[in-house]
């Protein structure tokens, strides 16, 4: 008799206790692992130092939310994930600790605001910051701070460091400033390694830049950036990473008032030394989209591409158009000097156009916007006469746009991936999509009356 109640009671705890665990079979860091789950709270708050799997559902971001080294979190596709109103919220993912949010076309992963519809507005939350130890440019003793008032490290000596895998997510209405000039941006990569996974990530209405990468060797695919205040694609500190398609759409009222706003940005360092390694993404297929002289234009809109300080750069295949000033501006004497004299950055077969000065120079004693316009065409690259000529479907602000090449538009031929690494996929269009639209299904150009 006792041995029946022994096995009856032991059933019903084995019941009970796996009720409130889940098995994480998630690539990329979790597998295998029992990973307890709260059924009775839906907030995400504090230090995590132990993994997490959060289920397809709704969570709450309270406050700055730290994922200590060795501690995974895993959300499922389908999680949604809204920042508390009050106590704003930012997502942390420190050295040696990974995200696993690995969403689906049709189950995208979306952290966004946690106000309703309509009262919805960039900086209603922080962002997600991914802290890893790949090289920068930067001292590591101490390592570097990562902006953004979070008070964590960044950096470290290992290229190929994983920090998990963002796919499928969107990122809306985030943008805390946390001190002037430090700012969390809606995706922060600092020091991120390339194990880490990040394609098909939408950052839209963030009130300082989209993506910002300092450091590291990340690399992805598929990113877009909409409607963002500041920049679009920010690089500094030596990042060495590779991307390709990817979307940056201006709104043409929306735009940092005390900053201007670019496609992109990229500098080796603050101050424009030579601290190694040096600053130099690689780039193919990105389109470009400039608010295009609309009703309403703020003025902070800026450039294309701002190659600032003492950087090197790759950039292939893309198209630059609508913006109101330099669809290719290099700003520096070293910037200048690897592009037109040493050779060490490349602008070859991209489509371009911007209202005023179209290139642009820092020093003409180096280069005028005349010879890079010529040294430009003669690497396959096309001087548009405006805009429309790059003949996409309907590219610029609207919450339904299309960056399809239209019939006869000079982006469905031309591209050229000769010299470059094979993480790129060759093409034969310029721009972020041929004839397949890959935005389409889980992404939302109009969050603000998105039904959470």
């Amino acid at each position: 008799m006792k041995s029946i109640l022994t096995k009856v009671l032991a059933a019903v705890l084995l019941l009970s206790t796996s009720a409130c665990v889940k098995v994480n079979f998630e690539d990329g860091g979790g597998g295998g692992t029992v990973v307890p789950t709260d059924p009775t709270s839906n907030v995400i708050t504090g230090v995590i130092s132990s993994s997490k799997f959060y289920a397809k559902g709704k969570w709450i971001l309270k406050g700055y939310v730290y994922v200590i080294d060795g501690a995974t979190v895993t959300f499922e596709a389908g999680c949604v994930v809204q920042s508390d109103v009050t106590e704003k919220g930012a997502l942390i993912i420190e050295r040696g600790a990974k995200i696993i949010a690995s969403g689906t076309k049709d189950n995208p992963i979306v952290f966004t605001s946690g106000k309703p519809i309509g009262s919805r507005a960039p900086g209603d939350w922080g962002g997600i910051i991914l802290l890893g130890k790949a090289p920068t440019n930067r001292p590591l003793d101490p390592a570097p701070i990562i902006e953004g008032g979070v008070g964590r490290q960044y950096g470290g000596t290992n290229p190929t460091d994983e920090s998990g895998i963002l796919r499928f997510v969107r990122i809306e209405y985030a943008g805390i400033a946390a001190e002037p000039g430090s700012e969390i941006n809606g995706l922060t990569c600092g020091g991120v390694g390339s194990g880490t996974i990040i394609e098909n990530v939408m950052v839209s209405f963030g009130n300082d830049d989209a993506f910002e990468f300092f450091g590291g060797t990340v690399n992805a695919k598929n990113l877009i950036a909409f409607a963002t205040a500041d920049d679009d694609f920010d690089f500094d500190f030596g990042y060495s990473g590779k991307i390709q398609y990817a979307i940056s759409m201006r709104k043409p009222d929306f735009v940092d008032a005390g900053d201007a706003g670019n496609g992109i940005e990229c500098d080796n360092d603050a101050s424009g030394t030579n601290a190694t390694p040096i600053t130099r993404p690689q780039l193919s297929n990105f389109t470009m989209v400039g608010p295009n002289d609309a009703t309403g234009t703020a003025a902070n809109h800026n450039y294309s591409m701002r190659w600032r300080r003492r950087t090197q750069f790759v950039i292939r295949n893309s198209i630059m158009i609508g913006h109101p000033d330099a669809g290719f501006s290099m700003e520096s004497d070293g910037t200048l000097n690897d592009y037109y004299v040493n050779g060490l950055s490349e602008f070859r077969n991209n489509l371009i156009h911007a209202t005023t000065s179209i290139y642009r120079s820092g020093n003409n004693n180096i280069c005028t916007a005349a010879q890079i316009q010529a040294k430009a065409e003669s690497e396959g690259c096309v001087t548009l006469a405006n805009s429309a000529a790059a003949r996409l479907t309907s590219p610029f602000y609207s919450v339904t746009p299309n960056f399809l090449p239209a019939t006869g538009s000079p982006a469905l031929t031309g591209a050229s991936f000769t010299g470059m690494n094979s993480f790129f996929t060759s093409t034969t269009f310029r721009g972020a999509m041929g004839t397949t639209d890959w935005t389409s299904g889980w992404t939302a150009w109009d969050p603000q009356n998105k039904s959470y």
